[in-house]
């Protein structure tokens, strides 16, 4: 346990940025959760609808920091590939 009051301060903003992130990555997985179950059940309409919601919750997680924009952009472009497959499977 720090004894400065400064070491003490750093400890609990650390804490509480942890808890953040925490929270944040939580609701990502979730989200994309959903959108491969919807695509599973080959439900292209829900996935539809659900892909604008998670790049957003991406696009707001590369923004706190919490992930990086690169890893943000990579996991949008992989989702997108997958749902344009799967629409396309389903037209066909």
């Amino acid at each position: 346990m720090p004894n400065i009051k400064s070491a003490i301060k750093r400890v609990n903003v650390s804490q509480k940025k942890a808890l953040r992130n925490k929270m944040i990555k939580s609701e990502l997985k979730t989200a994309v959760k959903k959108f491969e179950s919807a695509l599973l059940d080959s439900d292209v309409e829900k996935a539809t609808v659900l892909y604008p919601q998670i790049t957003k919750k991406i696009d707001m997680a590369a923004a706190k920091g919490t992930i990086h924009k690169n890893a943000a952009n990579r996991k949008k472009a992989k989702l997108a590939l997958r749902l344009n497959t799967a629409s396309q499977n389903k037209t066909v």
